[in-house]
């Protein structure tokens, strides 16, 4: 007598239902993760010290003070033009380097500012605005790196990845749904910080300001930055993801960023100035930077005769090449990332 086995009537095993619901499950594992709420706690923190510190070393200019500004001011430019005379006037002067080079530029108010001659000085919208919104996107980059590498990183020490999978059989969603998540986080984030530096502007304008109105353009020109620094925050969101995602450990990946950072750009830098608008962080900053960056070095070829000859250049890294170029490393780090753990077993 054989044993005759009927085929299975029961439904196979489904993987979970849509991608709405992942979104949520992630959402809220990255709300609840500990040290990320260390992390914007001590932010937060450190935040309000920093506007407390600008509120002490800010302070709006008596009357008296500003006219001895004023009239120092225009000493110390009416003594550097006539330096800048007597230097154009001098017949020893290369006739092959331009005048501003050798001299320097004519000296005027906008390039020699009351600010440098009041102690303390008061605080510019119009000047010191948009520099605080690109020192804000430098800063909450670094944190939005480490948020996304810790968020990824936990649940590959913690070994949560690979519970999560029997919930979700479908790699590629689970991972999207994490991309999703942490891109939108840290663009949260850096948008909540440059409304912050923007409340904070209007506030040591109001207390401890110049008194002066903004040119025309400038809130367009202000606001067109504080976009380019949400951007630049998502990109390093991701990028720690990414990476983290790859080496499956978020102590690991900071040890390559900081590697990266420290000593392959400095020896591009000094072995190979002609590479530097490949670098990330001029990337970074020519992304947030009105107009871009200009980056300088020098080259040494040889001649028609064989003899060395040097040439400056001047490369401008211009905000949608930076753009462009951030996109693509993210793409393709996060992209690897994405397909490996795709493919590769887990355990």
């Amino acid at each position: 007598m054989s044993a005759v086995l009927e085929p299975s009537t029961a439904a196979p095993t489904q993987p979970a239902g849509g991608l709405g619901g992942l979104l949520r499950a992630e959402a809220h594992r990255f709300l609840a993760r500990r040290f990320i709420r260390v992390l914007l706690a001590v932010a937060v923190v450190g935040w309000a010290l920093g506007v407390v510190l600008a509120l002490m070393n800010y302070e709006t200019p008596s009357a008296g003070t500003l006219a001895a500004a004023q009239a120092t001011q225009q000493e110390q430019i009416e003594m550097q033009n006539s330096y800048r005379e007597e230097c154009l006037a001098d017949p020893t002067r290369p006739d092959d380097v331009p005048a501003d080079s050798y001299c320097g530029p004519e000296a005027t108010p906008e390039n020699t500012p009351l600010s440098w001659y009041l102690n303390p000085a008061p605080f510019s919208l119009s000047e010191d605005a948009r520099d605080g919104a690109v020192g804000v996107a430098a800063a909450v980059s670094a944190l939005a790196f480490l948020i996304g590498g810790t968020f990824v990183g936990a649940e590959w020490s913690s070994r949560s990845m690979v519970a999560l999978l029997f919930w979700e059989t479908r790699r590629p969603r689970v991972m999207g749904a994490k991309v999703l998540v942490t891109a939108a986080a840290t663009a949260v984030i850096g948008a909540l910080a440059q409304a912050a530096w923007l409340g904070t502007a209007e506030l040591l304008q109001a207390v401890a300001g110049d008194g002066v109105s903004p040119p025309d353009g400038f809130w367009s020109d202000l606001l067109a930055a504080q976009g380019r620094g949400v951007l630049l925050v998502m990109c390093a969101g991701l990028l720690g993801f990414g990476l983290t995602n790859l080496m499956r450990n978020t102590g690991a990946a900071l040890g390559v960023a900081f590697v990266y950072v420290a000593i392959v750009e400095n020896a591009v830098r000094a072995l190979r100035p002609a590479w530097q608008p490949w670098l990330l962080t001029n990337n970074a900053a020519a992304l947030v930077v009105p107009d871009g960056i200009t980056l300088y070095w020098s080259t040494d070829d040889l001649d028609a005769s064989g003899l060395p000859t040097y040439q400056d250049v001047e490369y401008l890294l211009t905000n949608g090449q930076a753009a462009a170029y951030l996109a693509v490393v993210t793409a393709v780090v996060v992209g690897v990332g994405v397909a490996l753990f795709s493919r590769r077993d887990l355990h």
